[in-house]
């Protein structure tokens, strides 16, 4: 075989070796953008289900507070207190998630969409294209529902505290008798929050099983 030619068989294999090389970082880094993702969404969907059990405690120790004949009210106060302090910490970490979440949707997405576009072959870029806008479907879900926890989280947040507020000036039989029927409205918002946060934990869960398959 000729200089000439060996040159030519060599570099042809180089290229080949680097197209290949390029395939797989390419691959890989969707895979690892679509495991991030993943992770991402498994750590808000935690805090989302702590945010369910929350209400409930924070609920139930707002009944028990202000139940007739409660014989220990400072004490029944203090955990409402404390139940209203995890509460809100979880209400402002909510309200992060929904605006992370967006913003890694988009990021993700406009990743895919650059990926997308090296491709040579129409088939694989048209599958890639409907991939993308199936998974978006998801996120679309996503969004929406998070508008409804908005609304619904700010005002149980503002219910809670500000019963926390009034009791803290008032904690004598009368003053808690006067807020009672504030606090049945406080159990009904936080019950509305509820029914809010299960169509985001749905939509949360439906996107980390279809981020499981491995991205693009």
């Amino acid at each position: 075989m000729k200089l000439g030619t060996k040159t030519a068989v060599f570099s042809a294999v180089i290229a080949l070796g680097v197209m290949i090389s390029l395939a797989g970082c390419a691959k890989k880094t969707g895979n690892q953008l679509a495991a991030k993702t993943g992770t991402s969404m498994e750590g808000v969907e935690k805090d989302y289900q702590k945010a369910l059990e929350q209400i409930d405690a924070t609920g139930l120790s707002l009944e028990a507070l202000v139940k007739p004949g409660q014989p220990d009210v400072q004490k029944a106060f203090k955990e409402y207190s404390a139940n209203v302090e995890k509460m809100e910490d979880l209400g402002k970490r909510l309200l992060e998630h929904s605006d992370k979440m967006s913003a890694q949707g988009q990021g993700y997405f406009a990743e895919w969409e650059k990926q997308g576009n090296t491709y040579t072959n129409p088939d694989i870029q048209a599958a890639s294209e409907q991939r993308r806008a199936d998974l978006s479907t998801y996120f679309v879900k996503l969004s929406e529902a998070s508008v409804g926890v908005k609304g619904a989280s700010k005002a149980y947040l503002s219910d809670i505290r500000e019963i926390q507020t009034y009791l803290s000036n008032d904690l004598t039989p009368k003053g808690v008798e006067a807020i009672t029927p504030i606090t049945l409205k406080a159990v009904d918002d936080g019950n509305s929050l509820k029914v809010a946060v299960d169509p985001v934990v749905s939509a949360i869960g439906s996107i980390r099983a279809e981020l499981a398959q491995g991205g693009n």
